[in-house]
């Protein structure tokens, strides 16, 4: 494995797209593994789109997108507009809550950090943020996208471990929250260190706030929607997924009356692309991940942390969370729960830790690796669209970085934030 693993970085390194450096250098294993006949690769990956559980993933990505195209983007924006404009540092005030609000509808971090920079990115810099400030905000903040039901981690993450996804999605709405209040501080700290000032005076009225929430509604009861379905056994993960494509479809259609027959095709189209990034990932990492289990990786990794740490959970989320941020740095985050979960799941769970209490943890960490460099897919989103260099990225993203320290360390040492509310709905795990 070590010939396959040395392959993988270089194939990343020269550029190699990702699903093909996964897909090339697991190949490499079989090549150097005659006594395995040479059909399993290929097995491999089409069994692997065969999962029915996974067929939630795409349908998920429709869904955020028909939900995104039938006008609730710029309906959740007024309403995180009236919320806190009255805040200082509103705008940026606004990046938070509007990633919040969106976790319910799209689910991705990169499509969140690239539609905020466009949407208030402009007007930010007009207003006197700096580029790299307004950059930082615009993606740090997309990180409570995929924590806030659904998110598509969750979905891979809880099929590859045999883990509940109705429980996973209830264990990321509080985290979600969580995350949205610190960076709500962070913003507020940064705020009056920088001297930004409110986008209007005074606070929002309640017919305000009431009329704001009204025009939202649909959007803001899809993920409450979502849990109720699968607390009473209405839908499966894969079905309720084919429920959100009708919801949205409805919402767009009749509720908002803003989908059209040419945005349909828009839809279809820009979801045949992110389905098709998507899906070649998962299909080819199964021929590396055969690997994996072959060479008894699992196992090994197992011994060696359980030996460094003599078995005290903390130390071993400790060396599970470093290692995770580091890796989330280099490798794409998907790929790096469906080669990691079979790993660091067993490891977790032999030392205490709830799965979805770790399932939140470790889906967290790895996600925030799209907001670091060299390689954060999100980070690059929001920069690109911004013209703005790494370097002053860097330089304004301390508090968010500090800021998601504190909730890793929160979300480990206090579990319940985590379990309450899947046990209030589904029962103790």
């Amino acid at each position: 494995m070590l010939l396959v693993f040395c392959a993988f970085l270089i194939l990343l390194v020269i550029g190699m797209p990702v699903a093909f450096a996964i897909g090339i250098s697991g190949t490499l294993f079989f090549l150097q593994n005659l006594n395995l006949p040479f059909t399993i690769p290929i097995q491999l990956a089409v069994s692997q789109t065969q999962n029915f559980a996974l067929l939630a993933v795409p349908l998920f990505i429709f869904a955020g997108n028909l939900l995104n195209g039938s006008g609730i983007t710029c309906r959740l924006l007024d309403l995180a507009n009236v919320l806190v404009g009255h805040m200082r540092g509103s705008l940026a005030q606004v990046n938070v809550i509007l990633s919040t609000l969106i976790g319910g509808v799209s689910g991705s971090c990169i499509a969140d950090a690239a539609m905020e920079a466009r949407m208030l990115g402009p007007e930010m810099i007009k207003r006197g943020y700096s580029k790299g400030y307004t950059c930082s905000v615009n993606v740090w903040t997309s990180l409570i996208t995929p924590i806030i039901p659904p998110g598509i981690g969750f979905i891979l993450y809880g099929t590859l471990g045999q883990v509940s996804i109705g429980r996973l999605f209830a264990g990321g709405l509080v985290p979600g929250l969580v995350l949205t209040a610190l960076y709500m501080g962070a913003v507020s700290i940064d705020a009056k260190r920088k001297g930004f000032e409110p986008a209007r005076k005074g606070l929002p009225t309640i017919p305000e706030v009431v009329k704001a929430t009204g025009h939202s509604i649909w959007a803001l009861l899809f993920p409450f929607v979502l849990l109720f379905g699968l607390r009473m056994g209405v839908f499966t993960p894969s079905e309720i997924g084919a429920f959100a494509v009708v919801y949205a479809i409805l919402v767009g259609s009749l509720a908002h009356k803003e989908l059209t027959w040419e945005g349909f095709k828009e839809v279809m189209r820009t979801t045949t692309f992110d389905v098709g990034a998507v899906m070649i990932i998962i299909a080819l990492s199964a021929i590396f991940g055969y690997g994996i289990v072959w060479e008894k990786i699992p196992e090994v990794a197992a011994d060696f942390v359980l030996g460094v740490s003599g078995s005290d959970p903390y130390i071993v989320i400790a060396i599970i969370v470093v290692f995770l941020l580091v890796a989330g740095m280099f490798v794409d985050g998907a790929v790096l729960i469906l080669m990691l979960t079979p790993i660091f799941l067993p490891i977790a769970s032999d030392v205490g830790f709830d799965p979805v209490h770790f399932g939140l943890i470790f889906v967290l960490t790895i996600t925030a690796g799209n907001m670091t460099p060299p390689v954060g897919a999100a980070m690059y989103a929001g920069c690109t669209i911004l013209d703005c260099s790494i370097e002053e990225y860097v330089k304004e993203s301390l508090s968010f970085f500090i800021a998601t320290l504190i909730a890793i360390l929160l979300f480990i040492f206090f579990p319940q934030i985590t379990l309450w509310l899947p046990n209030l709905l589904f029962g103790k795990g």
